[in-house]
């Protein structure tokens, strides 16, 4: 049963995940225009992204004969402190690759195992048995070299210089998918939620959190994003697919989490990178 369970995870993330990276570079790279007109606003996607999941969990807890179930004041707040983490996480990310080259970026994410066991360990003083840390080692080392092999572009090589504010703004960012992967570990074990609750509730706040900063006043990317869908119709087709690939995937990625935890499951996301 166990293995039917790993079998059904892998699978399930890799399947998923590998069309919505697809999707991903159709969004992003497709030309809607005649004058190579690109959609560029990552934060409001992100956001339908993250509202568009939370209906699939509630679709999918209905469909399990399950509920949201009883949640009180301190769930409710390990929910909105994980999802501010996922929030903020994603654009350190991407603004670190303005200071750091391509090769060094993926070297750094490719190395995520590190931090949620870092994490694990120093937030929760969770103990690993100890083929654990040689499995992470290998894995670590395995994928390090297979980046440092692949060819890169002279485009990707002299984009960006990599500098020391670069280096600490992805450090930051990987710790922060530490301690959201650990703190995830922390709910399960000492709350029993599900990992379908983890799922609705997370992306219910990341969506909320994320709509505050669209609607402020002084950013224009929500005004300037619901233009470009009036102006070029068509990417409202490929941005549901994303989200609705993505939400998909992340079904598998909380019945994961719930079942294995946060370690297994970054093995899986960090060894998808071969078959990306």
């Amino acid at each position: 049963m166990t293995l039917a369970k790993i079998a059904f995870s892998v699978i399930g993330i890799y399947t998923c995940f590998l069309t919505w990276g697809i999707l991903q570079e159709r969004v992003s790279t497709t030309s809607y225009g005649d004058k190579e007109t690109r959609f560029k606003y990552f934060f409001f996607l992100n956001t339908i992204q993250a509202f568009t999941a939370s209906i699939v969990a509630i679709i999918y807890i209905k469909f399990s004969g399950e509920n949201l179930g009883k949640v009180n004041s301190i769930i409710l707040f390990k929910f909105l402190q994980v999802s501010f983490l996922g929030v903020i996480g994603s654009p350190i990310g991407y603004e670190s690759l303005k200071h750091i080259d391509y090769p060094t970026f993926v070297l750094g994410k490719s190395c995520k195992l590190v931090p949620v066991m870092f994490m694990n360990i120093i937030l929760y003083k969770k103990k690993f048995p100890i083929y654990k840390y040689i499995v992470v080692t290998l894995i670590t080392i395995g994928i390090t070299i297979f980046t440092l092999l692949q060819k890169t572009s002279e485009k990707k090589k002299s984009s960006e210089p990599s500098s020391f504010y670069g280096i600490i703004l992805l450090t930051i960012n990987l710790l922060i998918d530490g301690i959201t992967n650990s703190t995830q570990d922390q709910m399960f074990n000492k709350y029993k939620i599900t990992g379908k609750q983890l799922m609705f509730y997370m992306n219910l706040f990341s969506g909320i959190l994320m709509s505050f900063w669209l609607l402020n006043p002084f950013n224009n990317e929500l005004f300037n994003a619901l233009t470009f869908c009036k102006n070029y119709p068509n990417i409202i087709i490929d941005i549901l697919l994303f989200c609705l690939c993505g939400s998909l995937g992340q079904c598998f990625i909380f019945f994961t989490l719930h079942n294995f935890g946060s370690l297994f499951l970054v093995t899986i996301t960090v060894t998808r990178k071969f078959f990306t």
